[in-house]
């Protein structure tokens, strides 16, 4: 086996969080090599658009690009795509790439993102079953649904969560007809209150969408070209030439298993990024943080794995920067931007402000006394103070954040 002799930070997986952390090693001081391995043989792109504005034709090739090789080339970051790590020596220090070569590192960053989850069903992997997470996924359901475009056949999308029902605007967005399967009794359960899964199931609705709760799928039926529809328990059949997987994600911690690293529900790291080795860092979407009550938090956005990699980098540099900050979401679905703020699980009151019939409004989640999130509709400004008001611990009553009429802006220290 060759194994180079210059050792240096070496970074498994070249999206979001790989990229932060390389760039914040760089920014922080570090000298010595940097590289950055992706199994893709893609450089670095921005995923969110994929369900969107790039399956939807309004982006180009260029615009999803994050960072060009030449770009990292020039800050000193190596990249290298289309290379798979199959293993981690932690004895000997190296990742085994998948041609058997080694390489060595000083310190190690795992980014490894997470993959769908399959459809455990008869039928589940027939040609037209697809899963959408990286750039080639987006770029085969896109042509499968032109495929559908062509030949008016249907769309049927499985699972009611944010990817599934922002591919649904978009398949609707082209004319297609769409139906959405979903298990549980309403969309976005886990992560949104009733009342705005209320809406959201209206607003699809409203679109065209044929939306079918409590769905019990048995199985996907195909033929010799791919899938034709998708089988309820009931024996019913829903017609389909494209059937999109949306039942969430599985953090890609196998490589962090394998080697023996601390794993639940992801790659275990405390709010600086560490693992359980203290020179191998983790941060994105493969993380799961443990906090101070021992509890375990994953959260899968762009902004967790950019403030997870600038954290970690800090970690290998010797530096504490806990990543503390109130996490955010978005969500684009048709003409309204679903703008997140806090973690809404264990709320246990709601109150609204704005106007829900007319599409801009802001459902605030209150556990007792206290705010601890909100949801905002096309109204960035509610979004941004409620960012303000949950880092500052500031918490208006339940009658205060219904009322349009009192300034939330008053309740931050001057």
């Amino acid at each position: 086996m060759n194994t180079p002799t210059t050792a240096g930070i070496v970074i498994v997986g070249a999206g979001q969080a790989g990229v932060m952390t390389a760039e914040a090693l760089r920014s922080g001081g570090f000298e010595g090599a940097i590289t950055l391995l992706g199994d893709e043989p893609h450089g670095p792109y921005h995923r969110p658009p994929l369900s969107k504005a790039w399956m939807a034709g309004e982006m180009d090739a260029a615009q999803l690009v994050m960072r060009a090789p030449e770009m990292l080339a020039r800050k000193g970051i190596e990249l290298r795509t289309g290379t798979p790590v199959k293993a981690i020596d932690r004895t000997a220090k190296t990742v085994v790439l998948a041609d058997g070569s080694a390489l060595p590192y000083t310190g190690l960053v795992l980014a490894t993102g997470s993959t769908p989850r399959a459809l455990p069903l008869p039928g589940g992997d027939a040609p037209g079953v697809l899963a959408l997470r990286s750039k080639d996924d987006a770029s085969a359901i896109t042509e499968r649904l032109t495929t559908c475009i062509e030949q008016q056949r249907p769309v049927v999308v499985i699972g009611g969560g944010f990817i599934g029902l922002e591919v649904a605007a978009t398949a609707r967005k082209k004319g297609l007809t769409v139906t959405v399967l979903e298990a549980a009794p309403r969309l976005l359960g886990r992560v949104l209150a009733p009342v705005l899964s209320d809406w959201y199931a209206e607003l699809h609705c409203g679109h065209g969408v044929q939306l079918v709760l409590g769905a019990q799928v048995a199985a996907i039926e195909a033929d010799a070209q791919g899938v034709t529809g998708v089988q309820l328990a009931d024996g019913s059949v829903v017609p389909a030439g494209l059937v999109v997987v949306g039942i969430g994600v599985s953090a890609n911690d196998q490589l962090a298993r394998e080697a023996g690293l601390e794993c639940e529900r992801g790659i275990v790291v405390d709010a600086c990024g560490r693992t359980s080795d203290p020179l191998i860092v983790a941060a994105g979407d493969c993380t799961a943080r443990r906090l101070a009550d021992g509890s375990l938090l994953r959260l899968e956005s762009v902004q967790n794995a950019t403030e997870q990699g600038k954290s970690a980098a800090a970690a290998l540099l010797g530096q504490d920067r806990p990543f503390t900050a109130t996490p955010w979401f978005w969500s684009d679905q048709y003409d309204k931007k679903l703008q997140m703020a806090g973690l809404s699980m264990g709320a246990d009151g709601w109150a609204v402000r704005g106007d829900m019939a007319a599409g801009t409004f802001t459902v605030y989640h209150f556990k007792g006394n206290r705010l601890i999130a909100a949801d905002s509709v096309n109204a960035s400004k509610d979004h941004l103070l409620v960012r303000k008001l949950l880092d500052a611990g500031a918490s208006p009553t339940r009658e205060q954040a219904g009322d349009v009429g009192f300034d939330l802006a008053s309740l931050l220290v001057k």
